[in-house]
């Protein structure tokens, strides 16, 4: 077997697989083992930067921030985002190379697979351990033919595989019985062990299935991982709905959740913050009054923006704005706010264009090259506080032109970004990442009206929440016995 690579595969999607991969990784790391986070294929809309200066999937790029190493494209070589029920962009080593149905795909796995070896290879010569991450479950047998994300990549490169399975979900003796049962010969004698997440109660009721399991399977149960309430990751794809408890929010911002959104992971420092009642509103909810309203980034922004239309949202933002609220609009957002979206070589979906929300004196235009960097400056628009700084990074492939640009929401090191309104109540950027520091949300909150918010820097309560997984993972599993049993 591959002496430096272990994978995690679960028994379903969301069975615990990122945080595992976090949990280990910061684990091993605290105990000085050089490890990088892997995952062959990922189908997400939450992304980043990396290091090198390509577009990875946002879970990698978590993973590798607790294994205390930069993201490269090595560490998510393929990334698929799709931009409608039966196309997605195909992003390979960093770069998207096409817009492919799931068919067109299927025949480009071949190509596909190569990267994602050639990715693998460079990591093992850089760490001593590479940690795998499977893709939704091995025991889908209708994508079992050039599988890359499960099995495929495992039989491929001689690696031992750990499942993962959430017992929350319940039936979770089923689920793991019944994964090995849907695999081959092969694929199941390399599932090394298993370990159950998020538990909760008293772990000598469980103690006599974990015993039949394996007695049943001849394979041992790694450890069992308690429910932690309130564990702070960002999300890999799934919107995170969940907020503090917080009595006295006053201060609403809404967001409509549409159906392409990306990078929604924008709002997790807002959905965390003291005072900020966070509300996702979706398809066919009426919303209420708002204090601010952030249309968010979109892989097909001029669907999103019918979206909208056809959901209301014209009429509610022209409301609030009457009122004296106020707008802001993040990548595809900031595109919806202005005079029209132009699609000309049909990027995003079939060639077009759409009217927007003409609230902003610009109109984008759709290109073929995106661009990719992460970026620092200081927010121009930032009343009581200053020049707040800000960091963050822009995924985008529209070039946006217009009169407003002369008044730019953000100044970076290397030039100006965004637009405000004359009025100053709607405002518009490319940057993603713009809540994340504690400096940048207490401005832009400050501009919309709420002045001294208790705000915190999300990277610090990310490290805290490492920390406390890692904690979680060493009790409950015996991690020299696991490297044992891999052969790591």
């Amino acid at each position: 077997m591959a002496a430096r690579t272990l994978m995690i595969q679960g028994t379903a999607t969301d069975a615990g697989k990122s945080t595992l991969v976090a949990g280990l990784g910061r684990a091993w790391h605290r105990r000085g083992v050089s490890v990088a986070p892997f995952k062959p294929q990922n189908m997400a809309l939450n992304s980043a930067v990396s290091s090198d200066g390509g577009e990875i999937a946002r879970a990698q790029a978590v993973q590798a921030a607790a294994c205390g190493v930069a993201p490269t494209i090595d560490m998510s070589p393929v990334l698929l985002k799709p931009s409608s029920d039966h196309n997605a962009q195909v992003i390979i080593h960093g770069r998207a190379v096409a817009g492919m149905s799931a068919s067109d795909y299927h025949h480009y796995k071949p190509t596909a697979m190569a990267a994602v070896r050639a990715s693998h290879a460079r990591l093992v010569e850089q760490y001593e351990l590479v940690l795998v991450e499977g893709a939704g479950s091995p025991a889908e047998i209708n994508l079992r033919a050039n599988d890359i994300a499960n099995m495929g990549f495992a039989e491929a490169v001689d690696c031992p595989v750990v499942l993962v399975a959430d017992i929350d979900k319940g039936g979770v003796f089923a689920q793991i019985v019944g994964t090995l049962a849907l695999l081959s010969e092969s694929e199941r004698a390399r599932i090394i062990g298993f370990v159950i997440n998020r538990f909760r109660g008293d772990i000598a009721l469980l103690e006599p299935g974990l015993e039949w399991l394996e007695r049943e399977t001849g394979k041992p149960v790694f450890g069992v991982l308690p429910w932690l309430d309130g564990l702070y990751l960002d999300a890999e794809d799934a919107i995170a709905r969940d907020q503090r408890v917080d009595a006295d929010a006053r201060f609403v911002v809404q967001v409509p959740a549409l159906p392409r959104i990306s990078n929604h992971t924008d709002f997790d420092a807002l959905r965390l913050q003291p005072g900020v009642d966070l509300q996702w509103v979706g398809p066919g909810q009426r919303p209420g009054g708002a204090d601010l309203i952030v249309l968010p980034g979109s892989k097909n922004v001029r669907a999103d923006r019918q979206w909208l239309a056809a959901n209301g949202w014209d009429t509610h933002i022209t409301r609030h704005l009457r009122y004296g609220g106020h707008v802001l609009g993040i990548c595809g957002g900031y595109q919806m706010l202005g005079q029209a979206i132009d699609d000309p070589h049909g990027v995003e979906d079939a060639p077009g264009v759409v009217a927007g929300l003409g609230l902003l004196d610009i109109a984008t235009e759709i290109g073929t090259e995106k661009r990719l960097e992460n970026v620092s400056g200081r927010l121009v628009e930032s009343q009581s506080n200053g020049e707040a700084a800000v960091a963050g990074y822009r995924i985008h492939c529209g070039v946006t032109r217009g009169a407003d640009l002369v008044r730019p929401f953000v100044e970076l090191d290397n030039g100006f970004d965004g637009a405000i309104s004359a009025d100053g109540q709607v405002a518009g950027t490319y940057l993603h990442g713009l809540f994340d520091s504690a400096a940048g949300c207490a401005a832009v909150l400050a501009w919309a009206g709420l002045e001294n918010a208790a705000t915190e820097d999300l990277a610090g309560l990310r490290e805290r929440q490492f920390e406390r997984l890692a904690d979680a993972v060493e009790a409950a599993i015996d991690l020299d016995a696991l490297l044992a049993e891999a052969g790591a």
